[in-house]
Parts: structure tokens; C-alpha cells; sequence
């Protein structure tokens, strides 16, 4: 399933300093026209910094979403929103932990295979408190004397 990002590209400043900024709005998981329906929905919800003194507003449908051009009192200014498959996110939050299935007793009835013979026994290395998360409370590598 493809994530959508809905974006708003807007006019920020006036005069001379005048530019387009852009910014998600948000995402939308689904399919094209989904995150379409969705961006029409955000449009009216949405209030641009400028102009102050706004005399006449217009929305226009494009390809990619809508264009809306708000004529001031003295000059025009113009937001796109465009809805964009997101390809690659470098902030994104971790994937939820997936369920870990719970063992059958055809699972539970296998029998475990014997250590070899040259292997030391368990109780022979330190045993380790771990936390919740099965990180050792102390490191293996602690109080060894074979490293430098």
C-alpha cells in the first residue's frame, strides 16, 4: 500500500521578498484517489498567511491536486497542494513490532539437539541479569582480563 503526502507549496513574504515555501500537510496511506479526497478535505481547512485583506479566493483542480489563488489588496497570492508518493523517508518512525506467534504443542514436542561434546558446559560462563528487553545488566565483556 502507497503512502501519499499532501503538500502545500505557498506564497510566504511580500514585495521583493516574495517566495513559494513548501510543507506536508500530512500523509495518507491508500490509494491515489484517497489521499485526493483527503487534500480536497485539507483545503478547507487551511488559512494562508497571506494576503490580509483577501477580495476574491479561487480553487482550481490540476493533475496533481489543486491550486487556490487568493487576490489581495494589493497582489495575488497562490497555494499548491499536490498529493506525492512518498519514496523514501529519512525521519521515519521504526515499523510497529510485528505479533510473535504463539508456539503449538506440535512446536513444543521437537526435540532439541544435544551441544557437542568439546563445548563447555552452561554453568560454567557467568550467568546475567538482563533487562526487560534481554540486554545483559552487565556486559559480557566486563572484568575480562583477555582484553586490552
Amino acid at each position: 500500500m502507497a503512502t501519499w503526502g499532501l503538500i502545500v507549496e505557498m506564497t510566504v513574504g511580500t514585495g521583493e521578498r516574495k517566495h513559494m515555501e513548501a510543507s506536508v500537510l500530512g500523509h495518507v496511506e491508500g490509494s491515489r484517489e484517497q489521499a485526493l479526497a483527503e487534500l480536497a478535505e485539507c483545503i478547507g481547512r487551511y488559512t494562508p498567511e497571506h494576503p490580509r485583506s483577501p477580495k476574491r479566493s479561487r480553487i482550481f483542480r490540476t493533475a496533481d491536486g489543486f491550486l487556490l489563488v487568493i487576490d489581495g489588496a494589493w497582489q495575488s497570492f497562490s497555494s499548491r497542494f499536490t498529493v506525492a508518493e512518498l519514496v523514501k523517508d529519512s525521519a521515519a518512525p521504526p515499523p510497529e513490532p510485528q505479533p510473535t506467534p504463539v508456539p503449538t504443542p506440535e512446536d513444543t514436542a521437537t526435540p532439541t539437539a544435544a551441544p557437542p561434546e568439546d563445548a563447555a558446559p552452561a554453568s560454567s560462563g557467568p550467568t546475567a541479569d538482563r533487562y526487560e528487553d534481554g540486554v545483559p545488566v552487565k556486559p559480557a565483556w566486563l572484568g575480562r582480563t583477555d582484553l586490552p
